[in-house]
């Protein structure tokens, strides 16, 4: 029982973007959602919204599962490079010095803990 969601093209640099989606992964749903409420980076705010949308493809996905029962946590989360705009800046003397601007596709992927117990004793039992 799990539920993904996608954030395509965030005109942020991948690398700035994983040093949040570190703090979550791995997190149960609402101590993710404190971490990123209370986080000072701009990327944040993103994987906030990302997460409140992901919990709700779950909720609409599993309409007769409690969300409060079910113990959903951050089981997988992807930063992997976007596309990256080229500028040209003016350098000294005739020269130009080329700006990247980079930006990152996000991949969250929440699961219920109940349904990973249930998964792990049906293969220790085989």
């Amino acid at each position: 029982m799990e539920a993904i969601a996608k954030l395509n093209n965030v005109p942020t640099s991948p690398r700035k973007m994983r040093l949040v989606a570190d703090m979550i992964r791995g997190l149960a749903v609402d101590r993710a959602l404190s971490v990123l409420k209370f986080d000072s980076k701009h990327s944040s705010e993103r994987l906030e919204k990302l997460l409140v949308s992901a919990i709700s493809n779950w909720q609409n996905k599993h309409e007769d599962a409690r969300l409060e029962e079910a113990g959903l946590f951050v089981k997988e989360i992807r930063v992997d490079s976007g596309r990256i705009l080229k500028r040209l800046r003016p350098a000294p003397q005739g020269r130009a010095h080329r700006i990247r601007k980079r930006s990152n596709h996000v991949t969250l992927v929440v699961a219920s803990r109940s349904n990973q117990t249930n998964e792990q004793t049906n293969t220790s039992a085989e």
